[in-house]
């Protein structure tokens, strides 16, 4: 019995990085343009790391949040593989492939992006670098070496990604996915939301592991089992969890309202990276962390 050789992957994307917060005017380049692109994709890696000859490039010419690139399981790398292996030409040797809109600019439905979660300053396109364990697991050690610090696509590919989607861009850079994973960490951290980050890389990189977010007065959160349970206190037990250091109606009515406000914005975070949330109703005369762990 013959076995296919195995193949393994670098995860990388096309970062753009957009002037004046303005979304880009098309959500894909159409075919041709995206065959074209993938080819100055290819030849900007192999400047960067040669030995990426040996392996085979697939590029999704269209763009998403960042948020979109980071979920459980990388959905969209995940179809981008399921195409690549419907993509003739498998015997060939590495192929360029790429993926990109109809003639009439419909986007193909894998590679919808969420409208919800549009504009961001930083938009991605995502691709696969494929090939024999050994050679791809080269690669993607020199990538992680170089992309930081050398990653800029070249200039005519800069070019035909902000003609092509109609947006203003400031730079074009290559990353791999734990360097997006990375800038989202510190740029969570500087949005006052880091303490959610070790939750979202759980949920990443150790599904089945477990991740609180334990530290008033933020809401508290347990991730487990491929999703987030939320603990709901009403004030009462919101006051008993916090102690404020008030007596003032108006003032605690005020905190509750913002404590609020928090659960609502690090659910739709999650809720962005795919994760789903659950609210937990915990009354003032329980354990909460015990409550959650129901």
């Amino acid at each position: 019995m013959t076995h296919a050789p195995q193949t393994a992957q670098v995860m990388g994307l096309v970062a753009l990085e957009l002037a004046g917060g303005a979304p880009p005017r098309r959500a894909a380049l159409d075919q041709d343009a995206a065959g074209a692109l993938a080819e100055r994709i290819a030849r900007d890696l192999v400047g960067l790391v040669p030995q990426i000859t040996t392996l085979e490039l697939t590029l999704a010419a269209a763009h998403f949040d960042p948020a979109e690139a980071l979920r459980p399981g990388w959905p969209l790398h995940r179809r981008l593989d399921e195409l690549r292996q419907r993509a003739p030409g498998r015997d060939q040797g590495p192929r360029v492939i790429a993926f990109g809109a109809a003639a009439d600019g419909a986007v193909p439905r894998p590679f919808q992006a969420d409208p919800e979660l549009v504009g961001g300053a930083l938009r991605v396109l995502p691709f696969l670098l494929s090939g024999a364990p050994g050679d791809v697991d080269a690669v993607g050690q020199a990538l992680e070496a170089v992309l930081i610090e050398r990653g800029m696509a070249g200039a005519d590919t800069a070019l035909q990604l902000q003609d092509g989607l109609g947006a203003r861009v400031e730079h074009v850079r290559f990353m791999t996915l734990h360097d997006l994973a990375a800038m989202m960490a510190l740029q969570y951290q500087h949005q006052h939301l880091g303490g959610l980050w070790p939750l979202i890389e759980t949920a990443l990189l150790a599904p089945e592991d477990t991740q609180w977010l334990d530290a008033p007065p933020e809401p508290l959160l347990r991730y487990a089992d491929g999703e987030v349970r939320m603990a709901l206190l009403d004030p009462a037990a919101w006051r008993k969890r916090n102690a404020p250091a008030t007596d003032d109606p108006q003032r605690l009515a005020r905190g509750y309202e913002h404590y609020l406000m928090r659960q609502r914005q690090l659910a739709a975070v999650l809720e962005a990276h795919g994760i789903p949330v659950t609210h937990a109703h915990c009354p003032d005369d329980q354990d909460l962390c015990a409550h959650l762990n129901t």
